[in-house]
């Protein structure tokens, strides 16, 4: 319903419904303070996003008193000019909600915290749909976007960084599954940062790709956590290959996708990104390729 919306009422509905999921699976061991307390801040954390998203919407309806996207589009393009006060306000404060759903800086603590919930919730939620919500939200409004460079220069800063920091993080986690969901904040800065490009087509497809990818390595950790009777601890392992064959080898097929290794996913739809960052901005695609490095080196130690 979030994809098929025709309207941001609809739309912003079903993101509240996915918000809901996300809330009730974290803390769906209850009788578990921890994961109570990580059920809360998520749900606190995408409130503060959901709060731009709906001044967003307000400022929409008083602006060109419609919801309905093709309104909307239309009424903005015909409006002439680029770098509008309006459209700038309104794309910065979609841009806000989409970083609370997304885990952006300053709002990504939760994502992390989030592991808290059985692993396929992990998968599904936490790295393939719920997650993006945030980048198909900037990709479904490109119109009002592309008329507002400033905010998708915002919008490359936010991800260039989130995508550095939170690479850095992974670097130093020590548990299996803190490790994949700071490298899932990482590769949702890189999707925002090929939309602060205008690359709309390269962040849509690299959340595709990440999807799969990102999928395969939690359920490959869920089935490690399980053979070692809820082991989580990193330093705790090791040698796994010889006992967990079958594991390892769809692990090592997420790893190659993640690193960017041609003929895998990952290769393709990363360097469409980093391709598009450097024809507009070298220092970013300097950083982001660093990123690339880092995420390399992070994702074959866990392996």
């Amino acid at each position: 319903l979030l994809v098929l919306a025709d309207n941001f009422l609809l739309l912003f509905a079903d993101w509240e419904g996915v918000g809901l999921c996300s809330f009730l699976l974290i803390g769906f061991w209850f009788t578990n303070e921890s994961y109570n307390a990580a059920a809360k801040k998520a749900f606190v954390m995408n409130r503060i996003g959901d709060l731009g998203f709906l001044l967003g919407m307000f400022l929409i309806v008083f602006t060109y008193g419609s919801l309905h996207f093709d309104q909307v589009f239309t009424a903005a393009a015909t409006a002439g000019g680029a770098n509008n006060a309006t459209i700038i306000a309104i794309t910065l404060l979609l841009f806000w909600g989409a970083c609370g759903k997304s885990a952006q800086i300053p709002l990504y603590t939760w994502l992390p915290d989030a592991m808290a919930g059985p692993t396929p919730v992990s998968a599904l939620i936490h790295a393939a749909t719920m997650v993006t919500a945030g980048i198909y939200l900037v990709a479904r409004c490109h119109v009002l976007f592309s008329l507002a460079p400033f905010t998708l220069s915002v919008v490359l800063a936010v991800g260039v960084a989130t995508a550095l920091l939170a690479a850095t993080i992974a670097l130093f986690q020590t548990d299996i599954k803190k490790v994949l969901a700071y490298s899932t904040v990482s590769q949702l800065g890189y999707m925002f940062a090929a939309l602060g490009t205008g690359a709309y087509v390269a962040g849509l497809f690299h959340v595709v790709t990440h999807a799969f990818f990102k999928a395969l390595l939690f359920l490959g950790a869920g089935a490690v956590i399980h053979a070692l009777h809820h082991e989580q601890d990193l330093r705790n392992m090791g040698g796994l290959r010889t006992e967990l064959p079958f594991v390892y080898r769809i692990f090592l097929v997420g790893t190659l996708a993640i690193s960017g290794i041609p003929v895998f996913s990952g290769f393709f739809s990363k360097d469409e990104i980093l391709m598009n960052v450097f024809q507009h901005h070298t220092v970013a695609w300097g950083l982001l390729f660093i990123g690339a490095l880092l995420t390399t080196f992070y994702m074959f130690r866990l392996l």
